[in-house]
């Protein structure tokens, strides 16, 4: 893979979604320390990781100038035990899936003195199978996770049902973006972002109000 590929795929996908701009994560976490430096040399500044040691050894490995000009997100499942090395090498948690995950990266974040970003993962699908809060638990919980110290409560972030439908993708998409606007405006928070749509279903994503998509084979294989 060269960066020429990630420059072509990444033209396509953007074209693919004119006049939509959302911000586009690149995930890298089958891929190695190259494809971060290649796509970074494309223009891509947002790397998106779900395994706590893989993805730290990763970044590791970049020169600090990258480092320092990239912003990493954790997408995936975090256990508690991964709570410090996770606030410690990424600048947003996507995945905050429950109350008690929260208070966890809330301790980490202020033993680092740090502002740890997070979104609040949403199973806006209601699969038995798929991580995040219930939309009447987070409504319940979620005055109590503004208020931790060490937490930059900034947007959700949900999955859509694999294989789904052009019409189920719409309706759990545009679901997403009415439960954030009405958590906004209802809990008084600040959520800028809506993460959702991968490489099967960001055109729907995007149409539907997502301010972010996590793109990773779509833009790393020759072969789409």
């Amino acid at each position: 893979m060269t960066n020429h590929v990630i420059k072509n795929n990444l033209l396509r996908l953007t074209q693919d979604i004119v006049p939509y701009t959302p911000k586009i994560v690149a995930v890298t976490k089958y891929y190695d320390v190259s494809a971060i430096l290649d796509a970074y040399d494309v223009g891509l500044r947002i790397f998106g990781e779900s395994r706590a040691n893989d993805a730290i050894k990763k970044i590791e490995q970049l020169p600090e100038n990258i480092k320092k000009d990239s912003e990493f997100h954790f997408i995936g499942h975090l256990q508690t035990n991964k709570v410090d090395k996770v606030v410690k090498y990424f600048d947003c948690i996507q995945s905050v899936d429950s109350l008690h995950l929260a208070k966890a990266i809330s301790e980490s974040a202020m033993k680092l003195n740090k502002v740890q970003t997070i979104f609040l993962q949403v199973n806006i699908s209601g699969e038995v199978q798929k991580f995040g809060f219930e939309e009447n638990e987070l409504d319940e919980c979620i005055d109590e996770i503004k208020t931790l110290e060490g937490l930059n409560v900034n947007g959700l972030m949900c999955m859509a049902p694999l294989g789904a439908d052009e019409d189920t993708l719409n309706k759990v998409f545009s679901h997403a973006r009415e439960l954030k606007e009405s958590l906004a405006n209802k809990h008084n928070l600040n959520l800028e972002e809506l993460s959702m749509g991968m490489s099967d279903d960001y055109k729907i994503a995007v149409k539907n109000g997502a301010t972010m998509i996590r793109i990773g084979r779509l833009l790393f294989s020759e072969n789409k």
